[in-house]
């Protein structure tokens, strides 16, 4: 029968059954010869926990009241935090492993043999290191910091960490990017907040080919001049001995904010002028480009829609057109009764009217 259990299934069951037996009796023999050993591991590594948690929160909560003081820089403290933290659960392995005494001697055992285990270990951890030594390079480097804006991988956003082994940026639209430091650190990055944090932004426009560009171009500059987050005109000085200076809000260096302030690159020392240019004759319309200042990257897209906007409304009222895309559509029967006419017309027996 399909349900009665056969000699062979019943003297299995027994051989497994004999089998964890066995091992239970081994576990509770190690247990009873080493409880000590096993207690002292559970407290080391509950230790270990609380001295890093605690440690980590300390240190946290030591930044928020000395930032402000000392002008702390972010990013190095961050990478600091995430060094001290991991260097005191790698303390803690070190401590379990060398208490008990079969962990020590294969310990000890690796040591001798530290070529050949630095090799497996070295290509077993190749990703894990190329991390860290990536971002202990950018926390050295500093391409950009903690809350910096940039564009990366096709991604806009802010950085809000960077550990040992990855950057986390939140984009516009609130999502975590999370990037290897390996990967990051290979990556073309636009910093927008990085020493000068000034942008000119385009605004492109399209206008008939009938509308006066001049009225156009005076319009577009009147109503950027009118959005509140536009930079007004202004112009710092700049000489090649004593360059002018712009007070420093996100330039760091190393552990501490640098007090010093930075140049002005020569060649944007004028702002907040607007300037609108012919950039394209396109196939339907006149392309505008303007060119506004805004003090930072992060309203310069919802300013210059607002912006756009504007100008839209204003150029409803002034009668400037904004062309929609003309086709001339064309259909093979037309093309075949056109042909038809000419040759009749050729011939002598059309109609001119016809071709």
């Amino acid at each position: 029968m399909q349900g009665m259990e056969t000699p062979e299934n019943l003297s299995s069951f027994a051989e497994n059954m004999s089998y964890f037996d066995r091992g239970l009796e081994q576990a509770f023999a190690w247990l009873s010869g080493n409880i000590g050993t096993f207690l002292f591991i559970i407290f080391i590594g509950l230790s270990t926990i609380f001295v890093a948690r605690n440690v980590n929160l300390l240190m946290e909560n030591y930044f928020k009241s000395a930032s402000r003081r000392l002008h702390m820089d972010t990013t190095s403290f961050r990478m600091f935090r995430h060094i001290v933290v991991a260097a005191i659960y790698f303390v803690g392995i070190i401590v379990v492993i060398f208490s008990i005494p079969d962990l020590r001697s294969l310990s000890v055992a690796l040591f001798t043999g530290a070529g050949l285990a630095g090799i497996v270990i070295g290509f077993a951890a190749q990703s894990t290191l190329s991390n860290i030594i990536a971002g202990l390079s950018l926390a050295l480097f500093q391409p950009f910091r903690v809350g910096d804006r940039l564009n990366i991988m096709n991604e806009y956003g802010k950085v809000t960490d960077l550990n040992l082994r990855h950057t986390v940026i939140i984009t516009w639209d609130n999502r975590r990017l999370i990037i290897p430091n390996s990967i990051i650190s290979n990556e073309a990055v636009i910093n927008w907040t990085i020493e000068d944090p000034a942008v000119i932004w385009p605004i492109q426009v399209g206008i008939s080919y009938d509308a006066d560009i001049d009225q156009a171009r005076k319009i577009m500059i009147e109503e950027a001049r009118k959005h509140p987050n536009v930079m007004p005109p202004q112009e710092l000085k700049y000489s090649v001995m004593k360059p002018s200076l712009i007070k420093s809000e996100t330039l760091k260096t190393g552990f501490f904010d640098s007090p010093v302030l930075h140049a002005v690159d020569p060649d944007f020392r004028e702002r907040g002028e607007v300037k609108v240019h012919v950039a394209e004759l396109g196939d339907y319309s006149v392309n505008l480009r303007l060119l506004v200042w805004f003090k930072d990257r992060n309203i310069a897209y919802g300013s210059g829609c607002e912006i756009r906007e504007a100008i839209k409304k204003r150029f409803d009222k002034e009668g400037i057109e904004i062309p929609y895309p003309y086709r001339t559509i064309v259909y093979k029967t037309d093309i075949e009764k056109e042909k038809e006419a000419a040759k009749k017309f050729a011939s002598g027996k059309g109609n001119p009217e016809n071709v």
